[in-house]
């Protein structure tokens, strides 16, 4: 997947696993926001906390696109 560039408030969706559960994937909106951490950078807010954006994430910029991937991944 090609590096995409964001900028704070744009809303992406990212695979998260729930920690709890481990083999188990969702779909969750998150939104691009300065990184509280380090001001120059950027990150991720979802469900009340911040990460950084890592090649390790795969963002998507649509829901469509994210459900696609999805299924292409776990199903």
């Amino acid at each position: 997947m090609q590096q995409q560039q964001y900028n704070a408030g744009d809303i992406v969706y990212i695979f998260y696993r729930d920690p709890q559960i481990e083999d188990v994937a969702n779909i969750q909106e998150a939104q691009v926001v300065n990184n509280p951490d380090h001001p120059n950078e950027l990150g991720l807010f979802l469900l009340e906390t911040y990460y950084p954006i890592t090649n390790d994430i795969l963002i998507y910029t649509s829901e469509m696109d994210a459900e696609q991937a999805y299924h292409q991944y776990f199903h």
